[in-house]
């Protein structure tokens, strides 16, 4: 009984830890977002989106306007985006965005984080062969209300689509960067909600392992998304 309820409590904390770790990320996107285009959504695209993110997570509603209100109170030009470029063990290339206010402290974690599994940070630019940015949208079949795919896709097609997936729950549309906005603009006028929308850095190519080594790789990336500058990291592996 005791080793059942320690596992619980164990799971318990994880999802808290989980949480926390997406309230900080979100609250930082809307910081910048603020910073960058103000307080205003209608006319803030970046900051719609992070609402819409924070919604997809359930922050509360009163922490999101908290998160709005602070970054319009405070100077918030102290957090810095930075891209990071490196490959883990086994050839796996991993790119790593951040929001810091302290670039040498964030650089000294995550060349740890990956010498410490047997990888390497790279040059800026050194993986742009491997990742695209993609704006993704992922829309919950629920909210489509039946309607047919196809017709889906032809309406979206002028507003930048390049790719749908669809799996048994979600629809995923696929843009390139510059269309990001376009696509925001066209779901909106079409009355469909998206339940996420990001710009993401999507592979171009993969990389296959064996359980054992993916398993090395996992726990880089593991390390990367619990360090607290780290906003989102993407990888090849398969």
């Amino acid at each position: 009984m005791g080793r059942i309820f320690e596992k619980r409590k164990h799971k318990m904390f994880a999802r808290f830890d989980r949480m926390a770790k997406q309230f900080t990320r979100i609250g930082k996107e809307i910081a910048i977002a603020v910073r960058q285009g103000g307080v205003n959504p209608d006319y803030n695209p970046r900051l719609r989106m992070a609402i819409l993110n924070a919604k997809s997570v359930n922050m509360p509603k009163d922490r999101v306007e908290a998160a709005i209100k602070r970054a319009s109170d405070q100077d918030t030009a102290g957090y810095e985006e930075i891209k990071y470029e490196g490959y883990g063990p086994h050839g796996v290339a991993i790119l790593v965005e951040s929001a810091t206010d302290n670039n040498t402290r964030t650089v000294a974690n995550l060349r740890s984080h990956f010498n410490k599994c047997d990888g390497a940070l790279g040059k800026t630019g050194s993986l742009d062969f491997v990742f695209k940015r993609k704006g993704v949208f992922k829309i919950a079949k629920s909210t489509l209300k039946g309607k047919d795919l196809d017709e889906l896709e032809l309406e979206i097609i002028d507003f930048g689509c390049e790719d749908l997936a669809i799996d048994e729950e979600e629809v995923y549309v696929y843009t390139s960067f510059t269309d990001f906005g376009n696509m925001q603009k066209g779901l909106e006028e079409l009355g469909i909600e998206a339940a996420t929308a990001e710009l993401q850095y999507v592979p171009t190519s993969f990389v296959d392992l064996d359980e054992a080594q993916a398993s090395d790789v996992l726990e880089l990336i593991d390390r990367l998304e619990s360090d607290d500058d780290v906003q989102n990291v993407y990888h090849n592996l398969r």
